[in-house]
């Protein structure tokens, strides 16, 4: 009994060693990167509270952050020798309750990185009447902010003003679409008019709609409350905002997606070509939600696609 109870504690303290290890890793990669305030001053939007953000391992080794209410931004410069003048603002998904940090961060910002590409990764605000005054908008602002921060700073970073992109993964897809169907309209301060349309758009089993039965309705009540009204469900569903201003898109998507169904891609692409927008629309037949960017069911990397795309465009003048 107990060597059975000295193995056990064994058994979890090494448990708790190696989860200690992995988040002071993952600690580390981030620091190692040049992390910002998104805003200089005040946040906008917001309420004073205390700042209750947290973060944790979860199973598979995933970084998750809870209860967002200050954001940043995460600076992943590509190296000179590789550096192709393209940005990508990476928004991580997680249903607008926290934020998938590191596989759909980090990560995918690291790859960027590789193939020459800038990235940034936003730590956009998660919606919550406690921290915010309209919560609705406050991932829509933040997401605004960090497209008019890196145009504006486009030249001290190497960057090509007229090639920023937005990405998005699940409903930081939404959130990437939304910024593509929403920046005529100001959220933020812009005392210089700079765009806040980004030049391209990147949806990775991205919720698009709030509209039954494609709807993904745990991120529609947690952005907009559990009685949203019509109008804010048209407002928010992004096959309905698409116009010809919209910038063009890459979406990837498995058929077999039971948490945002596949439909939601397709609907948004339909939108975007109906306004003679480009879009390429990448499907797996398998791999269910949130696979990041390896699908363990296909040799098809949809990352090498991706780049391949991002890289294929021409500025707009």
């Amino acid at each position: 009994m107990v060597l059975t109870n000295f193995i056990d504690m064994t058994k979890t303290a090494m448990c708790r060693c190696v989860i200690c290890l992995l988040l002071s890793i993952l600690y580390l990669q981030i620091k190692a990167q040049t992390v910002i305030p998104l805003y200089d001053q005040e946040i906008p939007n917001s309420r004073k509270t205390v700042n209750e953000e947290y973060s944790r391992i979860e199973p598979g080794n995933i970084l998750i952050v809870y209860k967002v209410s200050i954001p940043t931004l995460t600076i992943f410069l590509a190296p000179k020798k590789k550096a192709t003048g393209a940005a990508v603002i990476i928004c991580p998904g997680g249903g607008y309750t926290n934020l998938a940090m590191g596989y759909e961060g980090t990560e995918v910002a690291q790859r960027f990185n590789e193939a020459g590409i800038t990235a940034f990764v936003l730590k956009y605000r998660i919606p919550n009447d406690v921290t915010m005054i309209s919560k609705e908008i406050g991932p829509l602002q933040d997401a605004q902010r960090a497209l008019l921060l890196v145009r504006s700073r486009a030249a001290e970073w190497g960057i090509d003003s007229k090639r920023i992109g937005i990405m998005g993964f699940s409903a930081g897809g939404h959130l990437a679409a939304t910024a593509g169907t929403h920046f005529q309209k100001n959220y933020i301060d812009n005392p210089l008019h700079v765009s806040l349309r980004p030049d391209f758009m990147l949806l990775i089993y991205p919720v698009i709609s709030f509209k039954p039965p494609m709807a993904h309705m745990g991120s529609a009540h947690n952005l907009l409350g559990p009685n949203p009204s019509n109008e804010q469900i048209k407002e928010f569903s992004n096959e309905m905002e698409v116009t010809d201003l919209t910038p063009p898109a890459f979406l990837v998507h498995a058929k077999d997606d039971n948490t945002v169904p596949y439909a939601n891609s397709l609907v948004f692409a339909e939108a975007l070509k109906n306004h003679h927008i480009q879009a390429k629309v990448f499907l797996y037949e398998q791999g269910g939600h949130g696979f990041g960017m390896t699908n363990k069911t296909s040799t098809q990397q949809w990352m090498d696609l991706c780049t391949e795309w991002v890289l294929s465009l021409k500025p707009k003048n």
